[in-house]
């Protein structure tokens, strides 16, 4: 009761604590990055280089488990980064401390959200905003290991043994590298939401079961594009690898939500 009494004022306050808790809890994050940023750039960020890393292991191992010949599971990949940028390695430095922070700070963003606006929300509201702050995280965090442990392995390996003439070697920049790190591991984190974000939608009346069942072949056909495009690679397995989770997702956002048919019905029966 007293949270239904505050004033305007009184919000603008409590917001402002919000983002000063918030903030202070991304400072540090992003300190402790920007301090165990050599261990991390070499350990983490870079391992996908270097020919030890998990998913080439797991590669290699299927080759030799079913006596698979081809390249693509016996293929040796080393990659040696270069440097053309003075300050590069400086703002790369902040530059990633600060992502890393802001990705591994995620829960606790949503949490302070949910204390904020949950004062204001009914009982039904607060357990739908809950569940979807919590499924919504659960699900970028799963999006964003994938993207690190196989999506992205597998478009650096392909791209940086690409060769459009033999008389071009490929020199690979640091800042190219990072772009490109970011960006994939990120935007697999972002894919990851399309069932929330498709739950959300149907709260709103914009999209129901029947609508994203009718439309399954189209989605099939967009997802394989969108797959050719965040791994543009001729191999199969690697449109396979980022097709079929998209494609689990947007089943999965199916059996989230419900029929507006079987809703309405519902309601026409209650009411007579």
């Amino acid at each position: 009761m007293a949270n239904k009494e505050l004033t305007f004022w009184d919000h603008l306050d409590e917001l402002r604590r919000v983002l000063f808790r918030i903030i202070g809890v991304w400072f540090v994050l992003a300190v402790g990055y920007f301090i165990a940023m050599p261990y991390l750039f070499d350990s983490v960020i870079l391992a996908p280089c270097h020919n030890d890393f998990i998913f080439y292991d797991l590669l290699r191992w299927i080759g030799e488990e079913f006596n698979l010949e081809d390249e693509f599971f016996t293929q040796e990949f080393q990659v040696k980064l270069i440097n053309i940028n003075l300050a590069a390695p400086f703002f790369i430095h902040m530059s990633t401390a600060f992502w890393m922070s802001v990705v591994t700070a995620a829960p606790y963003i949503f949490y302070e959200i949910w204390r904020f606006i949950s004062p204001a929300l009914y009982p039904g509201e607060r357990r739908g905003v809950r569940k979807a702050l919590c499924i919504g995280t659960v699900m970028f965090f799963i999006g964003v290991l994938l993207g690190y442990f196989m999506v992205y392995p597998l478009t650096l390996r392909f791209l940086s043994t690409y060769q459009l003439s033999a008389a071009v070697e490929n020199q690979i920049s640091l800042n190219s590298y990072i772009d490109n790190f970011m960006m994939l591991v990120l935007c697999m984190g972002l894919a990851f939401e399309l069932p929330l974000v498709t739950w959300l939608l149907s709260l709103l009346g914009l999209v129901h079961k029947t609508f994203l069942r009718k439309y399954r072949r189209h989605t099939i056909v967009i997802i394989v594009i969108a797959a050719a495009i965040i791994t543009p690679t001729g191999d199969p397995f690697t449109l396979t690898v980022v097709a079929v989770p998209l494609y689990l997702l947007y089943e999965l956002s199916i059996l989230m939500i419900k029929d507006k048919k079987t809703e309405d019905t519902t309601e026409v029966e209650a009411e007579e």
